[in-house]
């Protein structure tokens, strides 16, 4: 295991705050080391595992396609690109029936960026405190984390930011030259901090009222994750851009950009060479079929509450608050988070921060009640302590 890290250290680009961990196999919420210790991963690439590691289903649509078909440019029609592209317009709000394809979430950030300026004619967003949209230049900029954006000024002009949750802040930050405003539903790297209905509601209204576009991220929330396919059905929310990526292709590099009727954006304004290549749509239809087979929000819905009761039912003294929607769940600590993921990863479950104080699991939908047990266990046990 010492040699893997030590090539990794010698080789790779040092951005990532590593674990002393090697991660060398996986199966639906297990991940195995090099050495063959095993984890309940909570983790899931960071929400990207929905469908649990190694999903059959994807596996097999992966290998089937890697034999026919891996690259195709989008100046040609495809057989797994159309049949997605359908798949995403019958999944997605009833008002959203086209999509753009790519790589990632930040990706789709970037090109919900241009999509809304090139549509309204305007430069400006007004985007939520706390809230994380990716690293590009131009997700950065939407990010509201100074951490994020030091050294790298001058970041892209025109973004304004709110109070989360507070709809007359919010509103005095749109000008005649606002474009769109830019939300999560449930800000996952902020520290899982859930939207409210009413606020949903008053800033539909208001982009209505002025023209305005409302772009919903749902790269972390999205396919099920937070109890529903898509979190913004909690509150009949129709945006009129949406971002989804992460899970959307069983672990395979993908995003996409749901969009409504409103947006206009002509040939050669925006384009990618990966996205929507034949290997990725094929394992984004088996995801997604699988998901639907199995009714992963469902299942999100009633592991997160289970998990939730029986969290709540023990006093831990270092918890300040318990925040959750799913299987997106935040643990606020009153103290710095870090030394519990460490002990955590001890015995034998992977977490992840929200912020500096808070807890977050993301495991896969289709983890089995019994390893959830075990999470929490070791969760009440560390923090216990």
């Amino acid at each position: 295991m010492t040699d893997f890290i030590a090539l990794e250290q010698k080789y790779e680009f040092d951005v990532y705050p590593k674990r002393d961990l090697v991660l060398v196999r996986g199966n639906n919420a297990t991940v195995w080391d090099a050495t063959g210790k095993k984890y309940i991963d909570c983790v899931a690439g960071h929400g990207v595992a929905n469908i649990g590691h190694c999903n059959e289903q994807v596996v097999a649509a992966i290998q089937a396609q890697s034999q026919r078909l891996i690259t195709c440019s989008g100046i040609f029609y495809n057989d797994q690109r159309a049949k997605l592209l359908e798949k995403l317009v019958q999944i997605t709000p009833a008002n959203l029936n086209r999509a753009f394809l790519c790589n990632s979430g930040t990706e789709c950030i970037e090109a919900v960026i241009k999509f809304a300026r090139f549509t309204t004619k305007k430069t400006e967003f007004v985007c939520a405190m706390k809230g994380f949209h990716g690293r590009t230049m131009g997700a950065m900029s939407a990010t509201f984390n100074p951490k994020y954006k030091a050294d790298f000024e001058p970041v892209v002009p025109g973004f304004r930011f709110a109070p989360f949750n507070n709809f007359p802040k919010l509103a005095a930050q749109v000008n005649d030259n606002t474009a769109a405003i830019l939300l999560e539903v449930v800000q996952g790297e902020g520290g899982i901090n859930l939207g409210e209905a009413a606020f949903f509601e008053q800033v539909r209204q208001l982009c209505d009222e002025k023209k305005i576009l409302l772009i919903i991220d749902e790269i972390q929330t999205g396919f099920g994750r937070a109890g529903k396919m898509f979190a913004c059905e909690h509150f009949q929310l129709q945006p009129d851009l949406m971002c989804v990526a992460k899970s959307i292709a069983g672990g395979i590099p993908m995003g996409a950009v749901l969009c409504s009727d409103k947006i206009e954006v002509p040939q050669g304004k925006h384009g990618t060479t990966f996205g929507g290549n034949p290997l990725a749509c094929a394992a984004a239809i088996a995801a997604i079929d699988f998901m639907l087979e199995n009714d992963l929000p469902r299942q999100a819905a009633e592991k997160g509450a289970y998990f939730l009761k029986k969290l709540n039912a023990h006093s831990l003294s270092r918890v300040r608050q318990i925040r959750a929607l799913g299987l997106m769940i935040g643990i606020e600590l009153r103290e710095k988070v870090k030394p519990y993921l460490m002990q955590l990863m001890e015995e034998g479950v992977l977490a992840l921060p929200a912020g500096s104080t808070v807890l977050r699991l993301l495991p896969p939908l289709t983890i089995p009640y019994e390893d959830l047990d075990f999470v929490l266990e070791k969760v009440i046990h560390v923090l216990s302590l």
